[in-house]
């Protein structure tokens, strides 16, 4: 009898280890510090079994969209695009390099690590959008003669007091893979800040899957605030993960309790793993598309790395008319959700498009850096049934162009064209901004810091990526024009860019030794 006792008096012991070592791996028992809600451990790894082959993490999804060409103007003197404001491709970058890695070239989109900065635009005055134009010889195509072009468009600004009473409906992802690395964790603190966020009008829903989907909370007004945050923080992981049907549910319920005034919008909190159901983007945009088409907007968060899929989060953003952001950091959630709360949650614009028309006789070729997955045909810049990017309040979006003028041209170099729809008249807008070779300044140093910054986030980008184009360029180079531009412009973005670019060079030396 004495012996079974002892044995099973061990037996409870371990029990109790395993039971303990679950409860603070999945996050229940609270860390301290934000390394550990954000999902790094003390040296800045993710938590996690070592993944086979050398790679940096397991199960990770990303598309490769191709590198765009230079253009001959004589064959083709039009550029057009769908605009986007998704900056995930940044800040999932940044997650690979502080967790010792570079990442894989097709995780870099340029456009939104070119998004990703503050340009400080002039806002308009009346029109839906302002257009900044300002070029120079480019710092990082030497020896072709080329000329670095920005189109800046600016937003209008909604006041926050003048934002629209909001009908929010979080779709989280509870699987067992949000337990890894207490990504759920990170989800409750950042729903937590964006609840305490808002305002007497606003409503808050909350659908969860895992395995199934069910309704956790009804929409309750923000006066519930603390019922609101009691269920966020009852939620625990549960079993496999079932996208298709927390959409479906989410969206449903959504549109039962929609507001023909107000913004109607799911927040998706998810690693973007889908595995019952539905499992590719396309087949679960079947589902919802009926309920995009009555004006409920999508906003995709993605949280985690390894057992991450990058393609579904961005294209379910890109389809559903919404915005895709990565949350790597609790900072990178109040980039989101406290600095710029009325830009995530209202429409200023729709479908809004960009086309430049190069005038051949100026320019004799011209290459877009990034927009690879938002290309249009020409035809489609005003077909307005023809989807573009939808823009929030305050939003900015920039273009790069390199290009090269005839020797000695000057005059037009090029026009350029904005088209959107207004989300509240349903009007078509179009405005247009010729641009003229007296916009160029003679030399890089003689652009504006904000021009220069933009330029060097670019190259950054191409090199990551490897783009064909950046063969020659050097993340040295890279360096040495970051720390040109950091007296000039006092940012916290610009100090972080200079550390991570200081990383990546360790690395790809690294690398090549």
């Amino acid at each position: 009898m004495k012996t079974e006792f002892k044995t099973l008096y061990k037996l409870s012991i371990v029990l109790m280890m395993c039971g303990l070592m679950l409860f603070l791996y999945t996050g229940c028992g609270g860390y301290d510090t934000e390394e550990a809600e954000n999902g790094y451990d003390a040296q800045g790894a993710s938590f996690g079994l070592t993944p086979p082959n050398g790679a940096a993490y397991n199960d990770v999804f990303f598309k490769d969209y191709g590198t765009n060409p230079f253009i001959d103007t004589e064959d083709d003197h039009l550029s057009t695009f769908g605009m986007d404001v998704d900056t995930a491709s940044y800040s999932v970058t940044r997650r690979y390099l502080r967790d010792g890695y570079l990442p894989p070239p097709e995780a870099v989109r340029v456009e939104e690590f070119v998004n990703a900065f503050d340009y400080n635009y002039p806002s308009p005055s009346a029109e839906a959008f302002a257009v900044h134009i300002e070029g120079a010889p480019s710092r990082f195509g030497e020896g072709k003669r080329l000329q670095l072009l920005r189109i800046g468009i600016q937003g209008r600004v909604v006041p926050n007091e003048n934002r629209k009473d909001a009908m929010l409906t979080f779709v989280i992802d509870v699987s067992g893979s949000m337990a890894m690395e207490n990504r759920l964790g990170l989800v409750k603190r950042a729903l937590t800040l964006l609840v305490e966020q808002l305002r007497p009008g606003d409503k808050v829903a909350i659908v969860v899957y895992g395995s199934r989907a069910r309704i956790v909370l009804p929409h309750t007004g923000i006066e519930g605030r603390e019922e609101i945050l009691a269920a966020i923080h009852s939620l625990v992981p549960e079993g496999v993960t079932n996208a298709e049907e927390g959409l479906r549910l989410g969206y449903s319920l959504a549109s039962r309790n929609a507001r023909v005034s107000g913004i109607n919008r799911i927040i998706l909190c998810s690693d973007g793993v889908a595995n019952v159901g539905e499992t590719g983007a396309d087949g679960i945009l079947r589902v919802i598309r009926s309920y995009v088409e009555e004006g409920i907007t999508l906003t995709t968060l993605g949280f985690g790395m390894g057992n991450f899929n990058d393609v579904l989060m961005e294209q379910l953003a890109n389809n559903g008319d919404g915005s895709y952001a990565y949350i790597d950091t609790l900072n990178e959630a109040k980039r989101v959700f406290v600095e710029n709360l009325t830009g995530t949650l209202q429409l200023i614009a729709k479908d809004a498009k960009v086309q430049v028309d190069f005038n051949p006789q100026v320019v004799s070729r011209f290459r877009l850096l990034g927009y690879e997955n938002r290309r249009l045909d020409h035809e489609d810049f005003r077909d307005d049934k023809a989807d573009g990017g939808e823009i929030g309040s305050g939003h900015s979006v920039t273009a790069l162009y390199e290009i090269k003028l005839h020797e000695g041209a000057t005059g037009q170099l090029a026009t350029v064209f904005i088209r959107h729809e207004d989300p509240d008249t349903r009007r078509i807008s179009e405005i247009n901004e010729e641009i003229s070779t007296t916009q160029l300044n003679k030399t890089f140093e003689e652009a504006s810091p904000e021009f220069q910054l933009a330029a060097t986030v670019a190259e950054f980008a191409e090199i990551l990526r490897e783009s064909f184009w950046a063969q020659e360029g050097s993340l040295e180079a890279v360096s040495r024009s970051i720390e040109g531009i950091t007296p000039l412009i006092h940012n916290e973005q610009v100090n972080e860019l200079r550390h991570l670019v200081s990383r990546a060079t360790r690395f790809k030396t690294s690398d090549i030794e």
